[in-house]
């Protein structure tokens, strides 16, 4: 015994607390148990997380995976001492990004690195990453704690998230039924999710305003509005796909804005005309837009605008995929229609 415990002793004089992991594991069992739906086998603890697909409702399975992370969220949340939401964000980054190919986020898994373990802290970031799979309606099934002593500062942390999703091979949607004429639906977004804060830390930062300043047309202070968390639209989307309207093509606006992430779905030779004044931003695009002096095209390659998620509808879908969503809670905007191109994929109107 005594051998082993100076081992331990050893381990955590050079910075890993064996002990403080342990506890932490327990807690995240505690909170991935709400998470749990049909197909979960055992729980978070072992190896590895297990899952059983149900082969009735997917008889011809086709699993899709993705993975991402916060980004620099992280210094805002690190600064102001707030980490509640940084794992919505984590699960909603992956679990949007499977969406747009029609698939049923199943399960998820993250893995949290820091230097020093402080656990009341990681407790926070992993509740949050199980709120994020409650709202997803996927379950967190494990994850990976690691201690690193010297790769991070006290206090700094990193996230990163795993989900897997399915669908059936009939109703994968990857835009190859896009035409031109198709409307461009806009899901709003909450706010700047989890992209471009790079630059958004360095604005906020010239500009000499504090966490807890509230700025003129801003929801709350600048620390409730940059880490208001990215919006999950599993549910309602799910909903109207498995209402079986006609989704031609979907887009999660994330870094590179609707300029870049737009293009992705539509198929060679068609682009989108979009325009500004079809749905109204929220007061921090526009502090952030005059703050950094740049156009607003030049703003939609770095931040959402207002726009987290959009649908490519046949124009006689519109009305109705529109309230089917509104039902489902979404503000929904028709934001532009679907054209032939040869040059730009992204053209825009309604410019200021």
């Amino acid at each position: 015994m005594t051998e082993n415990k100076g081992e331990r002793d050893l381990y955590r004089e050079a910075g890993v607390n064996v002990d403080l992991g342990n506890e932490a594991a327990r807690r995240y069992a505690d909170v991935a148990k709400r998470t749990n739906r049909p197909g979960v086998l055992g729980g978070v603890g072992g190896f590895a997380g297990g899952f059983v697909l149900d082969v009735a409702k997917y008889p011809q399975p086709v699993l899709v995976s993705g993975t991402d992370g916060v980004g620099t969220k992280l210094a805002v949340a690190a600064a102001t001492g707030r980490h509640s939401t940084i794992g919505i964000d984590c699960v909603a980054m992956c679990v949007n990004d499977i969406l747009c190919m029609g698939a049923e986020p199943l399960y998820f898994l993250d893995y949290l690195a820091t230097g020093a373990l402080d656990v009341d802290q990681a407790e926070a970031v992993v509740a949050g990453v199980a709120e994020g799979c409650r709202e997803a309606g996927c379950a967190l099934v494990g994850g990976e704690t690691a201690e690193m002593p010297g790769m991070y500062q006290p206090g700094e942390y990193d996230i990163a998230g795993f989900a897997v999703g399915v669908v059936n091979a009939d109703k994968v949607i990857d835009g190859s039924s896009v035409r031109p004429g198709d409307i461009v639906l806009g899901l709003a977004s909450n706010g700047l999710h989890s992209n471009g804060f790079s630059l958004v830390r360095k604005l906020v930062e010239q500009a000499g305003v504090g966490w807890d300043e509230h700025l003129p047309g801003w929801r709350g202070s600048v620390a409730d509005e940059l880490l208001r968390p990215t919006r999950i639209y599993v549910q309602a989307v799910l909903a109207a796909l498995s209402a079986g309207l006609p989704i031609r093509a979907m887009a999660h606006i994330t870094g590179g804005g609707l300029v870049d992430n737009l293009p992705r779905v539509l198929p060679d030779g068609l682009g989108a005309r979009l325009s500004f004044d079809t749905w109204e931003r929220p007061g921090v695009f526009d502090w952030l837009v005059r703050q950094s002096g740049m156009t607003l095209p030049e703003a939609a390659r770095v931040w959402n605008l207002g726009i987290g998620f959009t649908i490519v509808v046949p124009v006689e879908a519109v009305n109705e995929v529109s309230d089917f969503l509104t039902d489902e809670g979404e503000l929904v905007m028709p934001i532009g229609r679907i054209e032939a191109c040869d040059g730009d994929r992204i053209v825009w109107e309604g410019l200021e």
